[in-house]
């Protein structure tokens, strides 16, 4: 189990975590861009988003570091862009946590299924805080 952080940019993802990498003396991650998620036949990919980066992963002396754009027309503020992950194996931890973390709060992605995890969503709690809450499967992206 563990809580990571996860930071967002305006589009320069890639520049950002590739400065990181090399500052904490790390291998280039796995990128991967919205053009190389599978398509959705209900919310078509803008053509600029398609380089865009949806995931990146550094382990930066041991806690997990995650980074992504913000999605085209999505809000961004500078200083704001973080979220904190929230990663267990136990889907009754998951859904116990978004639920109480969701009362006083606004729901941003309810729990579902993604193609990257059985068991994902993301709320903002009453405090102003992002979680987001992914079933750890045992493997690793990025």
């Amino acid at each position: 189990m563990s809580v990571d952080v996860y930071l967002n940019f305006n589009g320069n993802t890639r520049e950002a975590v590739t400065f990181y990498a090399e500052v904490f003396g790390l291998e280039q991650p796995h990128i991967m861009t919205f053009g190389e998620s599978p398509p959705h036949p209900d919310y078509p990919l803008p053509e600029e988003a398609k380089n865009n980066v949806m995931h990146a992963r550094l382990n930066i002396y041991g806690s997990n570091v995650m980074f992504s754009d913000v999605f085209p027309g999505m809000p961004f503020t500078q200083g704001n862009n973080f979220s904190l992950a929230l990663v267990h194996k136990d889907p009754e931890t998951i859904t116990s946590a978004f639920h109480k973390l969701k009362e006083g709060g606004t729901v941003v992605m309810e729990l579902q299924e993604t193609f990257w995890s059985k068991l994902y969503g993301s709320v903002r709690d009453r405090f102003g805080i992002e979680w987001q809450f992914n079933l750890d499967s045992g493997e690793t992206f990025g």
